[in-house]
């Protein structure tokens, strides 16, 4: 999961298109597998792995920043135009209905809550008073919705017993000096598909309740079967900031722990194949990342995490503020080797007098963790990468690492949400045992897929 940088301009107004979705029909694929898989991140349970991108301030219904999800399912041959559902209020079986502002779609979260075999999506808004919205996985692909009480969520197994829960984040997002503050409840898996969960249970900590939960992550960092949770968060007057909590044995709660700061793109990721997640952590204030190693008593010590800029051996360009290196984070093993990988956005690379342009840079795992040797790095000035370095692209500003093709090797989804003026576009390369390629690359936007696309911030959030 990767939180963009791009928060702060959701705050201003944007002018967006004024396409509808409502008559927008789901193209899906006419022959999914017989029987769900349990492939994660499968929405049509036909084995391949599938991308949401949000839209959150394209125009939907004559609403301008209602937004909207895109939902490209993967295949044999990748992502394609045609093979993709678009959700939003419009959409009929999407409880509500389009609001202006509300930004439907700026964070995503996905697991199977229902326990059918098939992933499920939960799409986010930014409104404290509006719900966030379930849609069901089917052999079809995504269709229909019930409302949880929350503006953002995170979906895992917090408990140990097998089934996803789900971390319901009551609050929104300010746009003003004072954050509205968060309320947090756990429900408890499988969840009903009328939006009953098997049982509700306290977040535990309330150390949020004086600022805005904007993005999460959940990962296993110290292998007891429970996953752990970290959060970005908006602290008020202009500042930004990241919790960490470790679920508790008995997955009644959650306790806070110490972990590395910083507001940026937050994943997990076992970097190392040790069998524990490791905590990545970007900070884009630092143009850095920090990983800590998990291990069986939780998050390493403090003084063993490592952090990396784009000073550090091997990795492509060089340290600058503005950077805003790792802004974006995902991890994957893009390469096959048995450790995952992580992709970083630095989506204010300057190239050449083009300030803003963007970069994304992949990192590789190894026995003795993330390290620079052999890193790569991309922008539109990157052979075979379709498109034209832009000065304010922000080329990187959400990244994911997602295996769609089914061939063992994590393929790089990259966005420039502020393409075109804020039209924004999603590039998908590649993974190889080589590492990323570029011969097979496909970007789209949301002219691409019929959907709305004029100021629609497309690529603002990636899961």
């Amino acid at each position: 999961m990767s939180m963009p940088r791009s928060y702060k301009a959701l705050s201003v107004p944007l002018v967006a298109g004024a396409l509808a979705l409502g008559g927008i029909p789901a193209l899906t694929a006419s022959a999914a597998a017989a029987a769900p898989s349990s492939v994660q991140d499968d929405f049509n349970g036909d084995g391949y792995k599938d991308l949401a991108v949000g839209a959150p301030t394209a125009t939907v219904g004559g609403q301008k920043g209602a937004g909207y999800v895109a939902v490209m399912y993967g295949g044999p041959h990748g992502l394609t135009k045609d093979h993709r559902t678009i959700i939003s209020r419009a959409t009929s079986g999407i409880p509500g209905s389009p609001a202006a502002g509300e930004d439907f779609g700026i964070q995503l979260s996905k697991g199977d809550l229902d326990g059918d075999g098939r992933t499920d999506l939960v799409i986010g808004q930014s409104s404290p008073v509006r719900d966030a919205v379930v849609v069901w996985g089917g052999k079809s692909g995504l269709s229909g919705g019930v409302s949880v009480p929350a503006a953002v969520t995170q979906a895992g197994d917090f408990d140990g017993d097998g089934k996803q829960d789900l971390v319901l984040f009551r609050g929104g997002r300010s746009q003003v000096d004072d954050p509205f503050g968060t309320t947090a409840t756990v429900w408890r898996g499988p969840l009903s598909r009328t939006g009953k969960p098997a049982a509700t249970k306290a977040f535990g900590p309330k150390d949020f309740q004086f600022a805005d939960v904007l993005d999460t992550a959940a990962g296993d960092v110290n292998g007891d079967g429970r996953d752990d949770l970290a959060l970005n968060l908006y602290t008020g007057d202009g500042g930004f900031g990241s919790s960490f909590y470790l679920a508790s044995a008995s997955g009644d709660t959650f306790t806070s722990a110490e972990a590395p700061r910083g507001f940026g793109g937050v994943t997990f990721g076992d970097v190392n194949g040790d069998g524990y997640d490791d905590l990545v952590r970007g900070d884009e204030d630092r143009s850095t990342i920090t990983v800590a190693a998990g291990s069986a008593s939780g998050l390493s010590a403090a003084s063993t995490w490592k952090t990396y800029s784009q000073n550090t051996d091997g990795v492509p360009g060089g340290k600058e503020s503005e950077d805003y290196f790792g802004a974006a984070v995902a991890a994957g093993d893009v390469n096959g080797d048995g450790y995952d990988d992580v992709a970083v956005g630095a989506p204010g690379e300057e190239l050449g007098y083009d300030d803003g342009a963007g970069m994304v840079s992949i990192l590789y795992g190894s026995r003795g963790g993330l390290t620079g040797k052999g890193a790569q790095g991309f922008t539109q000035n990157t052979k075979g990468v379709p498109g034209a370095v832009e000065p304010s692209d922000s080329f990187g500003g959400t990244v994911s690492l997602l295996d769609i093709n089914r061939n063992g090797y994590a393929d790089l989804a990259a966005a420039a949400p502020h393409e075109n003026s804020g039209d924004g576009a999603v590039w998908s390369l590649r993974g190889r045992p080589t590492g990323i390629v570029t011969d097979a690359a496909f970007t789209f936007g949301g002219r691409t897929i019929g959907a709305p696309y004029a100021k629609a911030w497309f690529g603002g959030s990636l899961s």
